[in-house]
């Protein structure tokens, strides 16, 4: 499906057509997530859990980015 990136006020933004909301089970003030995979961009609902799993990775991989950096080596 191809999106077109229109101006929001001083931001840009993607207007989601009604089928893809219907798809995902989406209503305006809905959250979502994008997430960058290998594959590229995926868009999900939000997960609260998620979220609290994706703050503690971050804060992990800040917190330990020497040793990170070491093991990919």
């Amino acid at each position: 499906m191809k999106l077109k990136i229109t101006t929001v006020g001083n931001s840009a933004g993607v207007i989601l057509p009604k089928e893809l909301l219907a798809r995902l089970r989406l209503e305006k003030g809905d959250e979502l997530f994008a997430l960058e995979t290998p594959g590229g961009i995926v868009l999900t609902t939000y997960d609260p859990e998620l979220a609290a799993q994706m703050e503690v990775a971050e804060q992990v991989m800040r917190d330990r980015r020497t040793l990170l950096h070491k093991l990919a080596q």
